[in-house]
């Protein structure tokens, strides 16, 4: 593969976008099919997930043509550094808005015996929502239909954290990287 000899920083890089773009796409391909689920039952899709939608996607774009600027040695690292400092933000407010009641619920316990009356009242309040049409899906009531939704909505939630982590380790890559290039630029002029 072609690139810029930046030694392990920039193969570090190179990883931390590698895997940044799969656990976007990860998150894409769920968050997607919940809401055309709410949209095939002719319910407008929950904000939250629209919303974490739309910062992965505009994510793997920034994360491809950053890859490919890197190859080519065309990448800025400082603007890089800040772009990827926004990116943290973003994903930061998903993880949270995510998160928020996802962390007091037990997915495990979902349909069981002990909770079957909670699961009933959720239940029937599902089938209020889906039998307006057009009415908005609560995103707080519905993690908690089925097990499988709400598995997989804490897969969004733990995979948004390991980006923010991977955002921040790319930010950090990158400013060590826009280092190093002024270095080498320096020790270059004065040869």
């Amino acid at each position: 593969m072609a690139g810029s000899d930046n030694g392990a920083l920039g193969m570090t890089f190179k990883v931390a976008r590698i895997l940044q773009t799969l656990s976007l796409i990860a998150i894409i391909g769920m968050a997607a099919y919940f809401i055309s689920q709410m949209v095939s039952q002719n319910n407008a899709p929950s904000d939250v997930l629209v919303g974490t939608l739309s910062v992965t996607c505009i994510a793997v774009l920034y994360c491809a043509i950053t890859y490919i600027l890197y190859i080519d040695n065309l990448l800025p690292f400082l603007i890089t550094t800040g772009m990827d400092g926004m990116l943290l933000i973003a994903l930061v407010v998903v993880a949270i808005v995510v998160g928020k009641p996802l962390s007091y619920l037990n997915c495990h316990v979902i349909g069981s015996s002990s909770v079957s009356e909670s699961t009933y009242q959720l239940g029937l309040e599902l089938k209020k929502s889906f039998s307006k049409e057009g009415s908005k899906v609560q995103y707080s009531n519905w993690i908690g239909a089925s097990k499988v939704t709400c598995y997989e909505m804490k897969a969004i939630w733990g995979l948004s954290i390991a980006l923010c982590v991977l955002f921040a380790f790319s930010a950090i890559c990158s400013v060590c990287l826009w280092r190093r290039s002024k270095v080498v630029a320096t020790k270059s002029i004065e040869a």
